[in-house]
Parts: structure tokens; sequence; C-alpha cells
């Protein structure tokens, strides 16, 4: 290897954020060898369980971004809601190799929608909208259902108010009015939602994992199944549109888009700079994972061919649930368990998740009804 931005065990790879992502980047970090930094305000959170240091600081605190920066070879973050000025911070030290391109278009839902549907592809039809009446006014344009969001921040379900009926739309004035600007979109009606989990590296190479299909609960993820039962046109459409995100992005590592299928047609929905709920199928169905894939790319590493070993089925385990999931003998007898370290438990919270693989995608099914069956 002759890049000069190659970064080698055992140095040490600083991550922003504390909670599962980080956990597992870490995880596949301290595999190979690398020493970890976490910097996140809440003691004793996911990734400091397996970390080596834990700075615990807000994520806007310029002292504690310095003192992550300076003892570390090399950062990354685990979630898009990184603080600009703190990400700028650390690009210029250089040492964030993903750069701020991609973090400053996901952390705005208008530069996201925008960006896409300035490099050619389909998104839903949305409007910006600033306060009640002009949220009024475009769902008076748009088919119900449709939904109003937040421009930054929310996720699961969270910063968003869905307009299902007329009746709703006062609801969603209101929500609008308390934000200081907002997006209403159409929620439009489709066959299957996927998502693209792909890494890019530091010249430009990409690996693509397996195509998964979402299921969600509440506007949570609640399942992904991989292979995505979907056509080669839609697979093929789904891998071009990536390619473009991703050029245009300059990404750096991991990252997800998800998109909605209708017919043989793909709408991008979101984008996440970094590893994905959805992508976690990876670490025991993938020769490598979206973890090990991502600290490659961020270390200047080659990226490895990625191949899928199994067919694959991963669910979430929300709030309260985790625990009589845990006692369940099927978990135990045909699932992978991933439980996070999360110390307070609460709803709709994601506190693990479970990995079903198998020779064949029926004999995944079989054992997640089983599954199913008891969690009922």
């Amino acid at each position: 290897m002759t890049n000069n931005n190659v970064i080698l065990p055992p140095k040490t790879i600083g991550i922003i954020g504390g909670g599962q992502l980080g956990r597992m980047m870490a995880i596949s970090a301290k595999y190979m060898g690398y020493r970890i930094a976490v910097l996140d305000p809440t003691s004793d959170c996911p990734a400091s369980q397996v970390a080596d240091e834990h700075i615990v600081s807000s994520y806007d605190d310029e002292e504690g971004i310095r003192q992550l920066t300076d003892m570390s070879a090399v950062v990354t973050y685990e979630f898009e809601n990184v603080d600009a000025d703190a990400a700028e911070l650390v690009k210029q030290q250089g040492k964030l190799p993903q750069g701020t391109d991609a973090l400053e278009v996901t952390q705005n839902r208008q530069k996201e929608k925008s960006t896409v549907d300035e490099s050619g592809l389909p998104v839903p039809p949305f409007f910006i909208v600033t306060n009640a009446q002009e949220c009024k006014t475009a769902l008076e344009d748009m088919r119900f259902p449709a939904v109003v969001k937040t421009l930054s921040g929310g996720y699961d379900g969270k910063g968003q108010q869905k307009v299902t009926a007329e009746e709703d739309v006062p609801e969603a004035c209101t929500f609008a009015e308390e934000h200081d600007s907002c997006i209403a979109e159409e929620w439009i009606s489709f066959d299957k939602e996927i998502s693209v989990v792909f890494t890019r590296g530091q010249s430009g190479d990409i690996t693509y994992f397996p195509i998964g299909e979402n299921e969600h609960k509440e506007q949570i993820l609640y399942k992904t199944t991989v292979p995505a039962s979907i056509s080669e046109t839609v697979h093929r459409k789904a891998i071009e549109a990536a390619a473009i995100i991703a050029e245009k992005l300059n990404v750096v590592g991991t990252f997800a888009v998800e998109m909605f299928v209708k017919d043989d047609s793909v709408y991008i929905n979101e984008m996440a700079p970094r590893p994905h709920n959805s992508g976690h199928y990876t670490i025991e169905a993938c020769n490598v994972s979206q973890f090990q894939q991502h600290i490659r790319a961020v270390c200047g590493l080659p990226l490895m061919p990625v191949r899928l070993l199994n067919p694959a089925v991963m669910i979430n385990l929300l709030g309260e649930e985790t625990h009589p999931a845990l006692a369940q003998s099927s978990v135990w007898e045909h699932a992978f368990v991933h439980v996070y370290g999360k110390e307070t438990v609460k709803p709709k919270r994601k506190m693990g998740h479970l990995t079903f693989t198998g020779e064949s995608s029926a004999e995944v099914s079989r054992n997640v009804a089983v599954y199913q069956e008891e969690e009922t």
C-alpha cells in the first residue's frame, strides 16, 4: 500500500457518538487491532463499553472535540447530526476523511431532497413550508396520505406529522407553525421499501452490499430481509441511483440510501452518511460487514469484495420487548443476538437486534415464523 493516508493498527480511531452504531464500529475496529476513543455526553454509553477512551462531552463542545482529535489518528461519526463547527474543526486537522459534504446535505431534508432532485433522481413531490399557512397551501396541492417533517433532526417517526385525511391538516399546520421550517411531501403509494448500503473508499472505489427489503412498524424499521425480492430492473436502477449519490456527495465510508419501489421504478426516500440499521445483517450474513468496510474506508485501506454468505432476516428489538424476546428458546437456537448495552429502556427505543441466517430463504423464513409465533 502506497497511500499516505493509510492508518494502520494499533493507532486510535476517534468516534463522535457512543450509541449502538459506534459500538459496532468499535468492535469491528478492535478485531482489526485498532484502539478506540469515543466522545459522547452519556457515561457508560454503548460504545464506551468497548472503547479504550471515553470523553464525556457534548457533541458541540470544542474542547472535547479537540481532545478527541488530538488523541486520534482519524475520526469518524456514528450519526449525521454532528455539530457543523465540530466537523469542520476535525476536517481542518486533516483527520476527517469523510469530509463535511455528505453531513451538510443529510442534516437538512431540504438540501437532501434538492440534491437528489438536481441529480436527476426521482423523489416524492415535496414543498418547503415555514408557517401554518404555507403548510395548508402545500397540502391543498397534495394527495393524501402526506407527511410534514422538520428539516433537521428526527428519526424513527420522531419530528414528523402524518396527514391521512383532511381532518389531520390543522394538526399538521400547527406542527409546521411550531417549527422554523418543515418539508411537506406526498406519502407515495409504493410496493415495498428497500435500502442500498454501500461503502466508498478514499480513492472512489465502491462496494455494494446485497439490497435489503425493509418492513416498518409505526415508522420504525422492524425487519430487513436479504436478498430483497425485486426485479433485475429495480436492482439495476437502485444501484445506479446510489452510485450517482455517492459521486455527487463525494462519499467516504459506509452510506445508506432508503428507496421506495413502485412497479419497476425507485424513488429516493432518505439517506444516511454512516452504517445503517438495515445493514446490520451484514455482520453475520456477509464475508465483510458494513462496519468493517467502513473502518477500512476511513483508514484508507482497500475495500473487500462483498459476498452474501447466507440469506438473512434482521429484526429490531425495541423497548420493553427485548427481555421477553431473549427468554425465547427459538432466539438462541436460530438467531445471532445483539444487545446494545443501553442502560435505560424506553418505548420504541432500539435496544438490540436479532439476525436469522440459513441455507435458504425458506429456512430463514421458517425460523423467523417460529420466533414471531412465540413473540405473540
